[in-house]
């Protein structure tokens, strides 16, 4: 046995493409790889960064060549994202030198490359069936692992929500919200934190400026009365993300909310296998409030009709009447605590960055992978 290894399990080098530099990774490259490492490395798996953008890409001018993999000593090469000519001439060469390659793909549906690998990782089932049937053999599903497991949500409230005495729920979006989507104005008992992509900074006038550009790019009179009411609302607040910040919202959170615009895309994208882009999201945004101990009100989509169950570990919703309903249920202290607690119980484990780990050194490791 090799220290740190457990019996049985094959060793094997595994080379990474990158599709952001590891000292300013995007999301995609972070989830998926970066945070694993060291678990992967328990497993068996010794991973070695041989190509990273300076900046981030995915389709890079790539200066890796066959010798340089073969001089690493790599068995397997994974393509974290990253696709176009370059990349796809490496993945042909590498198959002819019987070196193995993994394209590891998150919210794509890229044929292409999953035919010229022996193996290609998506992060949900859905993302996995919008691929052609022939290529099914090929697809493996490895989800988002919870980053921060420990984090937990540090604020209770023993009282029943009211108009005079409301309770806090947070939004966390990548997008710049003009409104909440689906169940418009929150009900006088709720205040909500959406934390996205806003200015950092809190001084009034850069603030000022960009709500007159976002105001002034709004599209439509009605757009733009609607972004007003929802950046005016006395209930409704906008902060930057930031990846140390967002926890600290969370944890000061009674409920978390994933209002989902499914119109938005409605025709559907290419690149998303002609599939709206809301639909190939991963689990992620919701693990991150589950893991915390919230409870959950989201718009159904694939990903997370997976993993809730409807009023047991938190809630789905449609409408905006629906909506009304769900969070009229949590307006009740014990059920907030009830559907918090059972949902960090139901992921901690099923999407913990050690599980995600060991799904994906199996890949590696398989000697049936591209068969």
């Amino acid at each position: 046995m090799t220290d740190g290894i457990a019996d049985g399990v094959k060793a094997i080098k595994v080379g990474l493409v990158l599709a952001s530099p590891s000292s300013r990774p995007l999301p995609s490259t972070r989830v998926a790889l970066l945070n694993i490492r060291p678990q992967l490395a328990a497993l068996g798996i010794e991973t070695q960064i041989l190509f990273e953008p300076d900046q981030a890409t995915e389709t890079p001018a790539l200066t890796l060549g066959v010798d340089q993999v073969l001089a690493a000593g790599c068995e397997v090469v994974c393509f974290q994202k990253v696709r176009g000519p370059a990349v796809e001439a490496l993945a042909s060469a590498l198959t002819l030198k019987g070196v193995r390659t993994v394209f590891l793909v998150c919210d794509l549906v890229e044929p292409r490359m999953a035919r010229l690998t022996d193996a290609t990782v998506v992060v949900t089932q859905f993302l996995a069936s919008l691929y052609p049937e022939e290529l099914q053999r090929k697809l493996h599903v490895v989800h988002d692992g919870i980053e921060q497991p420990a984090a937990i949500r540090r604020r209770v409230s023993y009282w029943r929500a009211t108009s005079t005495q409301p309770v806090h729920a947070v939004l966390v979006t990548s997008a710049t919200l003009g409104e909440l989507p689906v169940m418009g104005s929150p009900p006088p008992w709720l205040k909500v934190t959406v934390v996205g992509r806003y200015p950092t900074t809190t001084r009034a006038i850069p603030r000022l400026r960009d709500a007159q550009w976002r105001l002034r790019h709004a599209g439509s009179f009605g757009a733009a009365w609607r972004m007003g009411c929802f950046m005016l609302h006395p209930r409704i607040r906008c902060v930057a993300w930031h990846p140390q910040g967002v926890y600290e919202w969370l944890a000061q959170a009674d409920i978390g909310i994933i209002p989902i615009d499914r119109d938005a895309t409605a025709g559907g994208d290419p690149a998303f296998g002609h599939a709206p882009a809301w639909k190939v999201k991963s689990e992620n945004r919701l693990t991150l409030k589950m893991s915390m101990a919230l409870p959950v009100v989201a718009t159904p989509i694939p990903a997370y009709e997976s993993v809730v169950k409807q009023g047991e570990n938190g809630f789905l919703a449609d409408s905006a009447a629906q909506w009304r309903d769900c969070l009229e249920l949590l307006r009740d202290p014990a059920t907030r605590q009830r559907i918090g607690d059972a949902a960090r119980q139901s992921v901690s484990e099923r999407f913990s960055m050690a599980s995600q780990a060991q799904a994906l050194a199996k890949v590696f490791q398989s000697s049936s992978v591209g068969c």
